[in-house]
């Protein structure tokens, strides 16, 4: 499902959470900074929506999901050469951090996580994609 903020919108997010009221709540977060967004339900709907083609600018992943966690398919999508892709772990459980990085993630995020600690995360996004259009 895909989600358009309105106004002018640069940033492709893809949110791969769960929880239907965290990805209301992540969903609107990132709506509000201009992100167009596009919900996955668990880490192989992820991988799917790579596999099929799709480019994100960044990607937030819950960590514990059926079919295929957070982690696992960070692993899939770095081994696919998305490199480029900014990928941010989130999640309330404590060791979360190191599964997380070990598998490729870029960042980090405890939650619940707040608008504060999501916007500098979005602005950098924004100006990494526009010193390459330079």
């Amino acid at each position: 499902m895909e989600l358009k903020a309105k106004g002018f919108t640069s940033i492709k997010a893809l949110l791969v959470e769960d929880i239907e009221v965290c990805r209301l709540v992540l969903s609107t977060f990132l709506l509000r900074l201009h992100c167009e967004v596009t919900l996955a339900m668990n880490g192989k709907e992820a991988v799917d929506l790579f596999l099929e083609g799709k480019k994100f600018d960044i990607v937030l992943f819950d960590k514990d999901m059926p079919v295929m966690t957070g982690p696992e398919a960070i692993v899939k999508i770095r081994a696919m050469g998305e490199t480029d892709v900014k990928i941010v772990g989130v999640s309330a459980d404590n060791h979360a951090m190191e599964a997380f990085m070990s598998a490729g993630a870029d960042l980090f995020v405890p939650k619940p996580i707040r608008m504060e600690a999501l916007g500098p995360i979005i602005q950098d996004v924004i100006n990494k994609k526009t010193n390459d259009m330079v």
